[in-house]
């Protein structure tokens, strides 16, 4: 399906001509949604000088504009490829054979009990990741080893993981522009030994463990407004976009992908007068230091991956005595705590010892923190983030130690706001969720 475009080719060659975007980079859809962002601004504008009636909040009018467009102007991820299901009744062994098969990270799940003419709200049950599972097998490991029935022999057949370039995070999706830059997005595990939990366990049996998304869809005449609130407010991850006429999902839209899409409106006048604004000013919210889990440098690393698991977050700083932030570990990078195992016990590994084994093993700078001030401006952080493809970024005071955390989650949320009444009914059928979910 070819993405749609926002407007006629005059006025869309001639906006580029007047924007400030056009002499610092080439055309991108993303900044197409934002030169239409910019037109439906004007004319509110426009509107209030004719009416000359009370001038609409900055807020207001970011709530009309992208409740004016649908999310089917959403540039599409697929690169023209299928989109890659697995069935409800496979087992993990399998769907990790359909991930690193197709070089995703993660995808939706049908209901193969599901009747044939089933609606596509009764034909998917989640959207399961390829960290969910092998977190899930790690967890059952730490299980058998308070039992003594092999933890060890358990953790090893779980093989090598090369998940290069894992960043991005929702079905069938890398994020934008880093599939030729990153390679391979999921290798198979590897020579498998024969192991009931991988080869008999069904992905359906995990349903709602960690990192299981429940399949939350919209149709593709729901707007921008309807997106950006599910991604924020409620917290989803990925939003499949479903072709109602068809029954098929012909997008996939990301958090990162948002805000890959605010980095391509850099320049734009309406973004500039939000953007340009710090922390403080736009009231963005900053979790505190003592709400932010995190280990120490000399705690185990399993401890890492155990915190994340059971306060459902993706990733944790790592910090010295100091409380200065040294490192970051992502639920992904379970990945180097099973490789590791063929080494040494993964159980003794310390985090400062994990983080520099996985950098000298894989060179990834991904474990490595990113931060910012309080100083610091929305644009700034929306560019950082962008640039370095992360869900999170730390603020840090002057002395340089840990100070807040800021979540892309945080950043859509100061974009619009959720009118009283906005969903209605959306959400039967979907809420509440599985138990232990994590959205």
């Amino acid at each position: 399906m070819q993405a749609v475009r926002t407007r006629p080719e005059q006025r869309a060659e001639s906006a580029v001509e007047a924007s400030p975007l056009a002499s610092a980079r080439s055309w991108s859809p993303e900044a197409e949604i934002g030169m239409r962002v910019g037109d439906i601004w004007d004319s509110l504008d426009a509107q209030h000088d004719a009416q000359q009636q009370q001038q609409r909040s900055h807020g207001d009018k970011l709530n009309s504009c992208f409740d004016s467009i649908p999310v089917a102007s959403f540039p599409h991820t697929f690169d023209g490829a299928q989109l890659v299901e697995i069935p409800s009744d496979a087992t993990l062994a399998e769907a990790v054979d359909i991930l690193s098969r197709n070089r995703i990270i993660s995808a939706p799940v049908w209901n193969v009990d599901a009747p044939e003419d089933a609606s596509w709200i009764d034909r998917y049950i989640g959207i399961v990741e390829f960290a969910g599972i092998a977190v899930w097998l790690l967890h059952q490991s730490e299980a058998a080893a308070k039992a003594d029935v092999g933890a060890d022999e358990l953790a090893a057949k779980l093989g090598t993981v090369t998940l290069e370039g894992a960043a991005a995070a929702a079905a069938n999706v890398r994020e934008p522009k880093m599939a030729e830059s990153e390679g391979a997005i999921a290798e198979v595990f590897g020579a498998l030994p024969s192991s009931d939990l991988f080869n008999k366990t069904k992905v359906k049996d995990i349903s709602g463990s960690f990192r299981w998304a429940p399949f939350l869809a919209l149709q593709s005449s729901d707007t921008f407004l309807t997106m950006l609130l599910l991604l924020s407010k409620y917290r989803m991850k990925s939003l499949p976009v479903v072709d109602i006429g068809e029954g098929t999902i012909s997008n996939v839209i990301t958090q990162g992908a948002v805000v890959h899409m605010l980095s391509e409106c850099v320049g734009l006048h309406w973004f500039e007068e939000w953007g340009t604004k710090t922390l403080s000013e736009i009231g963005l919210p900053i979790m505190r230091l003592s709400k932010i889990v995190k280990v120490r440098e000399d705690e185990p690393a399993l401890k890492a991956f155990r915190l994340m698991r059971r306060k459902g977050v993706g990733g944790i700083p790592v910090v010295d005595d100091s409380g200065r932030a040294v490192g970051s570990i992502m639920i992904k990078d379970v990945k180097h705590l099973l490789t590791a195992s063929e080494n040494r016990d993964y159980r003794t590994l310390t985090a400062k010892e994990f983080i520099a084994n996985a950098r000298q093993s894989s060179g990834e700078r991904q474990m490595s923190i990113i931060t910012c001030s309080r100083g610091d401006s929305v644009k700034d952080i929306i560019l950082k983030l962008d640039a370095e493809k992360r869900q999170r970024i730390y603020v840090i005071n002057k002395e340089g130690n840990l100070d807040g955390l800021i979540t892309l989650r945080d950043i859509i949320a100061k974009l619009v706001y959720e009118p009283p009444g906005y969903f209605g009914d959306f959400f039967n059928g979907v809420i509440p969720l599985p138990q232990n979910s994590r959205v």
